[in-house]
């Protein structure tokens, strides 16, 4: 007899469904096979932790046991956690893309028994509205038809799976224009909201590889409107809502054009995506703002997203008390309350800078924020404030929190290890060194079963070979802990990594990587991408690795599946540049890199490799004079003129400076303008 068999799983977001009156099944076999034998059609349904809409129908529908009885009777239903099954998920999401639906979460999907996808949608109420049909409709309608209008189904089930397999199998090869990195930039710039920053209307999303693409071109070519656009649009989501001037972090988007009101869910990624364009930015601006905000971020960071085990958490959700939001709004009455120590005048500056009023700025509550009072106040106004902040902060703590999603996510974590490996480095910060390396050191040691690299690890259970983006972004966080610390031992994990990614993961007749392992679980379509969503696409980060590991060790096997991957999808390009900006910063390395050799060691080598590290160079490539590197190679035989400790020298292509002896003349060939 068919049950609730959730109850065994690690994922928090299918234990949240473990006592749910629907028959829920994990996806496997086992589901597909009952599905098959009694001749249902499969209900999946897929969302994550800390999504709200998922809790929302969760709470609406799969809690109801006439809802549930329903699905139960018809469908054989499979849930599924698009964190922990991000292949399952970006098959079915693209196919509701090709139904035309906007796509999002939760996403329910109806399959036929062999698991291919035949209609489908998104959210449904219990009952009629927004716009929707209530949900037990849908489900009468869709089995009905499943079983009445075979035809339809089956045509239906053909045009998607085929839509499938040639987005897997599109071919756009070609060659980018010589100019096709200032051409982007120029035609991105010019979407930029001139007011609020950011791109477009509401919803807005930070957009993290899209403003580096233009940091990286004020740099490169020193167009200002690029620089004014990044400025202005972190600016705005570091005063607007969308952080949290309390605990530090920034939620998944703003739901409105102002960045005031959040969705309030902190998502790791998001975080390490802000947390390096913040030490770029912060480096390569005299705005202490973002220095500001990169540390209470990572901060936070390493107060609350930490495991045990020393990876880096998944999530934070938007809920707590069944309420989006509840645990960071405020009424004006909390915040006297708890501010009574301070002078009524010190208040009432603070209620004005923070937009702290008697009605709110939300639903009735209050979103802290400065997007009225974006510029620094005088130092001592700001470290008044500073106080006021923690004593909220405190105040805040006993709340009750929102879930925490705990499990440790390969590629999340790659990301999260580089970015803090990178702004260790730039602000000479040990402790932040320290947790990106623990982070590396339980991956790198705990994820991997058979030689092989996993991708999600809870309760001390591995499941999941990677796919091809946690190779990608822990292939950047060894490069990056390499760059920052000289340890060789991260270069040559990078190396055995990019070699296993290519074994398995390479489309040989199509160029580029496969989403899933050439030996992983068979699914209705092996996906290959190189657009961004929220996580930066592998195949564009692979661009950026590929071409530091080139630099690095002058193997022009990197360089040759650097340039493959450019050819590849290079075509893509003039269908949708927009979702490619992590493919164009890769090119933009690849073409335009800043070579720092150093040669020699002790103190003298230790302050330039620093001094290095501290540039606003996104596209700078830190390396150490060797022997064994080929001839030709910018490092290669690099020495230490005589008398002096340690040399450095700025290459840009095969052509290198003359060496420099100390760090400040270091510093002084890598400034940029402020």
């Amino acid at each position: 007899m068919s049950q609730n068999l959730l109850a065994e799983e690690t994922s928090p977001y299918l234990l949240q469904h473990k006592d749910n009156p629907v028959h829920w099944h994990p996806w496997g076999p086992q589901a597909l096979a009952q599905a098959k034998a009694s001749n249902k059609p499969i209900l999946l349904s897929v969302g994550y932790a800390a999504c709200h809409w998922c809790h929302v129908m969760a709470h609406e529908s799969f809690e109801d046991e006439d809802v549930a009885a329903v699905m139960n009777e018809l469908f054989v239903n499979i849930k599924v956690d698009r964190e922990e099954r991000p292949d399952i998920d970006t098959i079915y999401m693209s196919a509701l893309h090709h139904l035309g639906e906007q796509g999002g979460w939760p996403l329910t999907m109806f399959l036929t028994p062999d698991g291919e996808p035949f209609w489908g949608g998104t959210y449904f109420p219990k009952t009629a509205g927004y716009g929707r049909p209530g949900f037990p409709d849908v489900l009468r309608e869709v089995s009905r038809i499943y079983h009445d209008e075979g035809d339809k189904v089956a045509k239906n089930r053909d045009a998607l799976r085929e839509a499938l397999r040639a987005q897997a199998a599109r071919q756009a090869p070609g060659k980018p224009a010589p100019q096709i990195l200032d051409e982007v930039a120029d035609r991105l710039v010019r979407n930029i909201d001139p007011e609020n920053g950011g791109i477009g209307a509401a919803p807005k999303f930070p957009q993290p590889f899209l403003l580096e693409l233009l940091w990286r071109t004020w740099l490169r070519i020193g167009d200002e409107r690029c620089r004014n656009a990044v400025t202005l649009t972190l600016t705005r989501m570091c005063q607007g809502g969308i952080y949290d001037h309390l605990g530090g972090g920034l939620a998944r988007y703003a739901v409105d054009d102002t960045w005031l009101v959040p969705h309030f869910e902190k998502m790791l990624y998001d975080n390490a995506s802000f947390i390096g364009l913040l030490t770029h930015v912060a480096k390569g601006t005299a705005n202490p703002l973002f220095e500001n905000r990169l540390r209470e971020t990572i901060s936070w960071v390493l107060r609350e997203m930490v495991t045990a085990e020393g990876a880096f958490a998944a999530s934070i959700d938007a809920d707590s008390e069944g309420e989006e939001g509840k645990f960071y709004v405020w009424s004006e009455a909390e915040v006297d309350a708890a501010l009574s120590d301070f002078a009524p005048a010190e208040v009432t500056h603070f209620k004005q800078v923070y937009d702290v009023t008697p009605h709110g700025n939300f639903e009735g509550h209050t979103i802290l924020n400065r997007l009225a009072h974006p510029d620094a106040l005088p130092d001592e106004t700001e470290a008044l404030f500073a106080r006021m902040r923690q004593v909220l902060f405190t105040t805040r703590k006993p709340r009750v929190r929102p879930g925490w999603d705990d499990k440790a996510l390969t590629d999340w974590n790659g990301q999260m290890i580089a970015a803090l490996a990178r702004a260790a480095g730039a602000f000479d910060e040990p402790i932040w060194l320290e947790a990106a390396s623990t982070a590396f050191s339980f991956i790198r040691t705990q994820m991997i079963r058979n030689g092989r690299l996993h991708h999600a690890f809870r309760a001390g259970r591995l499941q999941h070979l990677a796919m091809a983006d946690g190779y990608a972004n822990m292939i950047s966080a060894a490069l990056a802990l390499y760059e920052t610390t000289g340890t060789d031992t991260y270069l040559a994990q990078a190396r055995q990594w990019a070699d296993e990614l290519h074994t398995h993961y390479w489309d040989a007749e199509g160029g580029g990587y496969f989403f899933t392992a050439d030996d992983a679980e068979a699914l209705v379509v092996r996906t290959r991408s190189v657009t961004d969503d929220a996580t930066p696409s592998a195949n564009g980060t692979m661009i950026e690795n590929l071409a530091r590991l080139w630099y690095l060790t002058g193997d022009t096997t990197y360089q040759d599946r650097a340039n493959s991957l450019v050819r590849t999808f290079a075509g893509e390009l003039a269908r949708n540049f927009f979702p490619m900006c992590t493919y164009l910063n890769g090119l933009d390395t690849l073409l335009n890199a800043v070579q720092v050799v150093i040669a020699g060691d002790g103190e003298e080598a230790d302050d330039m490799r620093a001094t290095a590290l501290s540039a606003s160079l996104p596209y700078r490539v830190i390396n150490y004079a060797r022997a064994d590197l080929p001839p030709g190679h910018p490092a290669f035989e690099k020495t230490v003129p005589s008398g002096w400790q340690a040399a450095a020298y700025v290459c840009e292509g095969t052509n290198c400076s003359l060496p420099v002896e100390t760090a400040n003349a270091l510093h002084s060939m890598l400034a940029r303008p402020v």
